[in-house]
């Protein structure tokens, strides 16, 4: 399923949120803002080159983002110095403004380009960091690039044209080259975020947004769940949690498909077939009965959204068998539901707002 079709599930999702209460509403829309950045407003990075413009741009893309043996690289064809769109296969795409010693009446096009769509981070080619540095735009963080035995003069760090702008110097033919991409993707937006981290593979970064998704997920279904709406949330809950395992499969760098995430969920176990009837159907009678009914059916919500997020981590993310993700739902599903009934008050509020913590 394409982006603007969960982006529309979504925006439906928050319709219903909004006729909530409002001490519940505020909290859930707070965690959905962040998820909406970054799974389903994502874009591609925009990167502006600047500098020198003895290497090729096709070489020095395959240079920058190393492709695997297998994976290639393409281009949209554009006129110069316009945005493009470059697709790492396999990986994901980057949106690059080639601005490298572009003309004086190249200049104009480059300014309008950058109105329209202001760059993530600039790339300075070549040693002459300040010059290149004094015509970026105001507030753009800065990478430095060496290339082939320059040296350059190490910045100065009070450099007017700096300032604290400068992320990282790196040379192109480092075996360490790599480790700047954690560097890069912490400084992007939400939006463009999800991008650079498949394209990075950085295991590191997947696992830390994977359980922000599964933290904030599982906050919202346990929330949904305690409101006295019989059977009306159990398209809802499933629908998240079906989003939630999608966006798992994503940073993984598989294709987004709720038809896979759905096959995913069904392979286990956790709400197909009489047993997804009679637990949603236990969660219904109980709504019946105000107050603990109302808990208990957050907990069921709350720990079964949690145990299919941790199983889609292990299977996706950490390579372990469908059989082995299994058990992970069973175990973590049992843990979470001893958790909430040793602390039932905490079902009735949203928990620590994980994606905002990615936003600062």
């Amino acid at each position: 399923m394409n982006q603007p079709v969960l982006l529309h599930i979504v925006e439906r999702l928050e319709g219903f949120v909004g006729k909530l209460p409002e001490t519940i509403r505020n909290p859930i829309l707070s965690e959905l803002t962040p998820l909406k950045e970054l799974f389903l407003q994502q874009r591609p990075p925009r990167f502006l080159f600047l500098g020198s413009s003895a290497m090729p741009m096709p070489q020095l893309i395959s240079a920058l983002f190393p492709p695997d043996a297998e994976e290639q690289l393409s281009m949209a064809v554009t006129p110069v110095h316009r945005w493009t769109d470059w697709n790492l296969v396999g990986r994901g795409t980057i949106a690059v403004l080639d601005a490298r010693e572009a003309t004086d009446s190249a200049k104009s096009d480059v300014d309008e380009e950058l109105q329209r769509q202001p760059a993530d981070v600039a790339f300075i080619i070549g040693k002459d960091l300040e010059k290149f540095a004094a015509i970026a735009p105001a507030n753009t963080k800065i990478i430095g690039v060496l290339v082939g035995p320059e040296n350059g003069a190490a910045p100065r760090k009070d450099h007017p044209a700096l300032g604290d702008r400068l992320l990282q110097m790196i040379r192109l033919e480092s075996a360490e080259m790599p480790g700047w991409m954690p560097v890069l993707t912490e400084q992007l937006p939400n939006e463009a975020k999800i991008e650079m981290i498949r394209i990075s593979r950085d295991r590191e970064a997947q696992q830390h947004v994977a359980q922000v998704l599964v933290k904030s997920t599982t906050a919202i279904c346990t929330a949904i769940g305690t409101q006295p709406i019989p059977l009306a949330d159990m398209p809802i809950l499933t629908t998240l949690q079906l989003v939630m395992v999608s966006g798992i499969m994503y940073l993984s760098g598989r294709e987004r498909s709720l038809r896979a995430a759905t096959e995913f969920v069904g392979a286990l176990g956790a709400n197909v077939g009489v047993g997804m009837v009679l637990r949603e159907g236990a969660r219904a009678i109980l709504k019946f009965f105000p107050g603990w009914g109302n808990v208990v059916c957050g907990m069921v919500a709350g720990a079964g959204t949690y145990a299919i997020g941790r199983a889609a981590i292990a299977y996706f993310l950490e390579g372990a068998s469908l059989k082995d993700a299994r058990r992970t739902y069973l175990a973590s599903r049992k843990r979470r539901r001893r958790a909430a009934l040793r602390e039932p008050k905490r079902v009735k509020t949203l928990q620590p707002r994980e994606g905002k913590r990615l936003a600062e």
